[in-house]
């Protein structure tokens, strides 16, 4: 019934997202709804049910519901002001783990700011790859930072990750080995044109990069690369198009470009490596 809603309404994943939403309102995983497929729901639940479908009909994606989401198997609540964390940033994790383990040394410590953290997702996954690693998360939003912490807090590592409210690195000094981000690179004039799920559901400084999608990145390079170590990396999340205008602004900085970009799932050149000479 809840899919067959949702696929009138032209949602691809119906069927996945019915069963995601019976499962909350159920307090069952996938595996525990296959065992009790037979079991009717109270009116309450029926209620509740319903006006979850409803949410999902009008374009509100199943994680914005369900306050969840999990990024590099990592289980990470959400905020409002923070960006569903999405498989294609995965390739921001892969290439910075790329970038760590081609410069560190056996139990060599890593230092790591991950700029605009919202969720913390990208600087979580990477503390749970390198368990020598220390992070810091910065974000102009003080409601995404609590979020960040209390994600932090659940998965073990409040003792290796701080976060700090400011613009970008505003705040920050000291050396990292590490600097990613997945900043804002969506051109203004596009944001009309994206998904429901998105426009409406994302919070739009985390999605608008300018008229032409590089403003962000017109900061982020400069003042990214006077934090780095000799040999440390900045790794950025880029849009379809936006990789070779990223990788100028790389080497006009006097970053090296250690490898081409990295792919995501669908193929496109999502992460941007640039190295400080050593």
């Amino acid at each position: 019934m809840v899919a067959a809603r949702l696929r009138r309404r032209t949602v691809e994943s119906a069927e996945l997202d019915a069963r995601l939403l019976t499962g909350a309102v159920l307090g069952l995983d996938l595996t525990g709804l296959i065992a009790a497929a037979a079991r009717r729901l109270t009116g309450a639940e029926a209620t509740l049910l319903h006006d979850l479908a409803r949410r999902r009909a009008a374009g509100e994606p199943v994680a914005r519901i369900l306050g969840t989401r999990e990024f590099w198997g990592l289980p990470l609540s959400l905020a409002p002001e923070t960006l569903v964390p999405r498989p294609d940033t995965e390739a921001v994790v892969e290439a910075a783990l790329d970038a760590a383990r081609a410069t560190r040394h056996g139990n060599d410590p890593i230092r790591i700011a991950d700029i605009g953290t919202g969720s913390g997702a990208i600087l979580l996954a990477l503390l749970s790859e390198l368990p020598n690693a220390w992070g810091i998360g910065t974000d102009i939003s003080e409601a995404a930072l609590r979020t960040a912490r209390v994600n932090a807090a659940r998965l073990g590592f409040a003792a290796r990750a701080a976060f700090v409210a400011c613009d970008y690195v505003s705040a920050l000094s000291g050396a990292f080995d590490l600097v990613v981000s997945n900043p804002p690179y969506i051109r203004s004039g596009e944001i009309t044109t994206l998904a429901v799920e998105v426009r409406d559901h994302d919070p739009r400084r985390a999605l608008d990069g300018g008229t032409d999608g590089l403003d962000a990145y017109r900061r982020l390079v400069p003042e990214s690369t006077r934090l780095l170590v000799p040999g440390g990396s900045l790794v950025l999340e880029v849009g379809h198009d936006q990789s070779d205008d990223v990788e100028a602004f790389l080497t006009r900085t006097g970053l090296e470009l250690p490898g081409p970009p990295r792919l995501d799932l669908a193929g496109i050149r999502r992460a941007v490596t640039g190295r400080k000479m050593p």
